[in-house]
């Protein structure tokens, strides 16, 4: 692979491990600090094992890393730009439904005229 070829998949696998709704909900949980598994686990309301699988592919993508204290394991965010990301993803879809409602809104009143 040339090099621009392994930085492409680098990221791709970066967008594959925030491609499932408990991951993207344990990465925005972490977002505001670490956060120990039993947590994550308690959030995603998914067994351990689950949780624990999702935890290692958003590590192997190099989103998180993990300590251990004692018997419990923490996780926190590696790649803090990630949040940020996330928040621009949420402000365009929050945006959207806002275009949508004043679209429905200008064609009621198109309507009522």
């Amino acid at each position: 692979m040339q090099p621009n070829q392994i930085q492409l998949a680098q990221r791709a696998k970066v967008f594959k491990a925030l491609g499932h709704p408990s991951r993207l909900l344990m990465v925005e949980a972490l977002g505001s600090g670490e956060k120990c598994v039993c947590e994550l686990r308690e959030l995603v309301g998914s067994d351990i094992s689950t949780v624990s699988k999702h935890l290692s592919v958003l590590k192997e993508a190099g989103i998180v890393t993990d300590s251990r204290r004692g018997t419990n394991i923490y996780y926190s965010l590696r790649m803090q730009c990630v949040s940020s990301f996330l928040s621009c993803v949420r402000r365009f879809f929050d945006q959207q439904v806002e275009e949508q409602f004043l679209y429905l809104e200008d064609l009621r009143k198109q309507v009522r005229s």
